[in-house]
Parts: C-alpha cells; structure tokens; sequence
C-alpha cells in the first residue's frame, strides 16, 4: 500500500472520542497494564508455570479486544469519513488492519 493510500484523518487530526470513551479505552489499557505488571511479579515470586501462561492468555484476549474496539472506532469514523470523501482506496488499509488484528 502506498502512502497516499492511507487514512490521512486520522494522521492529521484526533479520533472523535469524548471524555467517556477515552476514559473508559484508558481504563482498559490500565488494567491490562496491571495484568502485564503481574506476570511481572508471577517471574519474580517463581510462580508455576501453567499459572503465568494462565495470566498470559488473560493479557492477550484483553489487549486483541482492545484492538478491536479502536479497530471499531476506526472503521466508524476515519474509514467512513475517507469512503463519503471518495476515497474508496482506504479499505485497502482497513483490511490490512484487520490482517494484523487476527
């Protein structure tokens, strides 16, 4: 994919969200934080090993589900944007942003 190809919305101003959304995305991203920094302390203490693999399949379904909702938001509103600006080319980089979500 080109250059000019992707989403300039999105690189030249900020996503749509309120105070609402943001806070809540950036609660997410804090507890998945507190999650990482767990496995952290699981090393440290010589924790079983099934048990971190446990906490590690938490942290990986908990971030890929935060991935999907800013996905959602971009979709919603950059790609829509883009798609009602005649810029029909920008699937091409939302698919590809899917490929990477998988």
């Amino acid at each position: 994919m080109n250059q000019e190809n992707i989403c300039n919305c999105c690189r030249t101003k900020h996503t749509p969200r309120n105070e609402k959304q943001r806070k809540q995305l950036q609660n997410r991203l804090s507890r998945i934080t507190g999650q990482l920094n767990g496995i952290g302390r699981m090393l440290e203490e010589n924790r079983y090993c099934g048990d971190i693999l446990i906490q590690v399949a938490a942290v990986e379904s908990a971030l890929q589900s935060f991935g999907y909702l800013i996905l959602q938001e971009h979709m919603e509103t950059c790609v829509v944007e883009e798609i009602q600006n005649g810029n029909t080319q920008i699937m091409e980089e939302a698919i590809e942003l899917v490929k990477k979500l998988k």
